[in-house]
């Protein structure tokens, strides 16, 4: 069984080395629709996956980090790069250039760390991100599977959030917190989950 919570948020990009000229040379935005679909191998308490609303927390907060953000590729000029950090409060810098194809892999990477970082107390079993669908346009997408996770070849340290973006989150530490817990060792990481989900009163 999957479900899927739809986001969204305005960003703005060049997509340098790509086959269409104005993408590659210009700065321009899109209206994203970003689709995380989830599985699990049970039903919990309240006969869900996953309830909804927690994916209203640091989820949330990781994909409306682009919101009126600029995603900046690392790889761009010093001059460009100090021009867009100086002058947009609201940045990304990632170490790919940012098509539809690189921001559906990295929420992908993300989602599943926050995923592995949670504490479940509802009865969820094995939650997992299955794949996420980031739309560009009304008329086109890139989606990203768990499969691909086995070829993505960057890091948290890699993806560098302006301190205007992590001023907005719940925690302005989350990303660094998470960061520092992902890198412990396996054995840290299940003894200590970084998001402990609520304790749940059964009604029934």
């Amino acid at each position: 069984m999957i479900i899927r919570k739809l986001f969204t948020f305005e960003g703005a990009h060049i997509v340098r080395n790509c086959t269409s000229h104005r993408c590659s040379h210009s700065i321009h935005g899109h209206s994203y629709t970003v689709e995380v679909f989830i599985t699990g191998t049970n039903l919990d308490n309240g006969q869900m996956i996953m309830d909804f609303g927690l994916m209203k927390g640091n989820i949330k907060d990781l994909i409306d980090s682009f919101d009126h953000a600029y995603s900046l590729w690392r790889n761009e000029t010093d001059e460009f790069k100090s021009f867009m950090i100086t002058n947009s409060e609201r940045w990304v810098s990632m170490p790919v250039s940012p098509s539809a194809e690189a921001y559906s892999l990295m929420f992908l990477y993300l989602i599943d760390i926050i995923i592995q970082a949670t504490e479940f107390n509802n009865g969820e079993q094995n939650v997992e991100v299955s794949s996420v669908r980031v739309h560009e346009t009304k008329t086109g997408y890139a989606e990203s599977f768990r499969s691909d996770l086995d070829w993505f070849n960057y890091k948290m340290e890699d993806i560098i959030f302006s301190d205007g973006i992590k001023s907005e989150w719940k925690d302005s530490e989350m990303y660094d917190k998470l960061k520092e817990w992902y890198n412990s060792d396996s054995e840290y990481k299940e003894k200590n989950k970084l998001f402990i989900n609520p304790e749940i009163q059964q009604l029934v």
